[in-house]
């Protein structure tokens, strides 16, 4: 079987690309965004839904307008949506009934319309007190930061067609309990979309931390574990056979870790191995938790005193999240890194179903079926005992060697002592991540997974 020697083939860009779309993120765009964003005062979710400059009705607006600006200069390639709900008091942070309103754009693919990548961050803001919805709150970098690389985003890839559709999501909500992204996974759910990626952006816009400790060359790139959406069956079969460090989530993160290092002089990642950081969460969680691969993207290191802050001199130190606060670089290789990544991901195939049978025989057989879109696959092996995935390919088999719309390899190894995972590549080379043949492994929700062996 012919081997593929990759350190970075699976992930980098290729070679015959007519050019890399991340060259064409703008610093000043991102900086005029953000002046245009923390201009609305507050953009807290309790703030005003009515007044026509200020507060969160204002900001959501202009949003959708902005995604309609953006859609008018590629022929309206973009759905326009305000995907919303009134969220009902919850006895903590949403006090009334309250209108949660989240901005979507949706670029259709041209080949597979209902498989979707989700680039998503949070737009609303707040201060000190969470239930203060009047007080300025500029939210430059929580998450001014995550909202103006989307509006970017959507600029430079509307101008190029792909075979996924691609969702930008501007979200709010999040402060008051993840409504926001709760409405759209719900959404997501409705459409019937197959979920290949949700890339949750909240806060990526400075290299320095409360602490003085700076780190200007990474970010941090959160994945969970077990999965969110597991059975007693699948956490029991887990237990057995392995894949406490394969869900897709954690795929996804490893394959972003290797778009990075393929840019060796752009942002790398720091890769994180928690579903988020100590006692919090993000908007990555409710698609977590309906079983879709989400990751969250963030800061390297977090400056808690321009964070969930009253603007304020205390003790001769400056509170607040403003937009001074911003390193324009770093948000501008933060965006990058997202561009590419999202470009990638909109041209390959999603990821193979692999499973792998290695009981009682001294050998493995990986098997799975073929991928809409796929031209080839490539078969990865690592120890058990490994993190990451070795940089040779075990095995390379042709779609068109499908029998019966499956394929097959048998990897002359124990599989005691190895995990497996497949990916799938297009003819010019824009391969998936790659999915674990272990309980869980694929990039579909558990119960959809259930459904489909039965």
């Amino acid at each position: 079987m012919r081997k593929l020697i990759l350190a970075a083939a699976l992930l980098s860009y290729p070679a015959f690309a007519q050019s890399d779309p991340a060259e064409e993120v703008s610093t000043e765009r991102l900086r005029a965004d953000m002046d245009a964003i923390v201009s609305f005062g507050t953009r807290h979710t309790l703030s005003s839904q009515t007044d026509p400059e200020r507060g969160i009705g204002a900001a959501v607006n202009w949003a959708l307008d902005e995604f309609g600006r953006i859609g008018d200069g590629c022929n309206d390639c973009l759905d326009v949506q305000s995907v919303e709900r009134i969220v009902e008091p919850d006895g903590r942070r949403i006090p009334q009934p309250t209108l949660v309103r989240n901005a979507v754009a949706i670029q259709r693919g041209t080949e597979r319309p209902d498989e979707i990548i989700i680039v998503q961050g949070h737009y609303d803001s707040r201060v000190t007190d969470p239930l203060n919805g009047t007080d300025d709150a500029p939210g430059a970098n929580d998450d001014g930061s995550g909202s103006v690389m989307i509006l970017e985003a959507a600029r430079i890839l509307s101008q190029r067609e792909y075979p996924s559709t691609i969702v930008y999501a501007l979200l709010t909500g999040e402060e008051q309990g993840l409504y926001g992204a709760q409405i759209l996974a719900d959404w997501v759910g409705e459409q019937g979309y197959t979920v290949k990626a949700v890339l949750n952006n909240d806060m990526i816009g400075n290299s320095c931390g409360s602490d003085g400790k700076c780190d200007a060359a990474h970010v941090r790139v959160f994945s969970e574990g077990l999965r969110a959406d597991s059975t007693p069956e699948v956490r029991a079969m887990q237990r057995r056979f392995g894949g406490e460090n394969d869900s897709p989530g954690r795929n996804l993160s490893r394959w972003i870790a290797g778009v990075a290092e393929a840019d060796p002089e752009g942002m790398q990642v720091r890769q994180i191995w928690r579903t988020d950081r100590m006692g919090r969460g993000g908007d990555q969680i409710p698609f977590l938790d309906r079983g879709y691969p989400a990751v969250r993207i963030t800061v390297a290191v977090e400056d808690y005193e321009h964070q969930h802050q009253d603007l304020r001199i205390e003790d001769g130190i400056t509170y607040g999240d403003t937009v001074d606060e911003i390193d324009f670089d770093y948000l501008t290789r933060a965006s990058q890194l997202n561009v590419r990544a999202l470009d990638r991901l909109a041209q390959s195939p999603m990821p193979p179903a692999p499973n792998a049978d290695a009981i009682v025989r001294t050998d493995t057989v990986v098997e799975w079926d073929a991928v809409p879109g796929a031209h080839h696959y490539h078969v990865y092996q690592r120890r058990t005992d490994q993190p990451y995935w070795n940089d040779e390919a075990t095995a390379d088999l042709l779609d068109e060697g499908a029998v019966d719309g499956k394929l097959s390899t048998v990897i002359d190894e124990r599989g005691d002592d190895w995990f497996f995972g497949v990916n799938a590549c297009t003819a010019t080379g824009y391969c998936s991540p790659i999915a674990s043949a272990v309980p869980a492994g694929a990039f579909a929700p558990v119960a959809q997974s259930e459904d489909d062996s039965e």
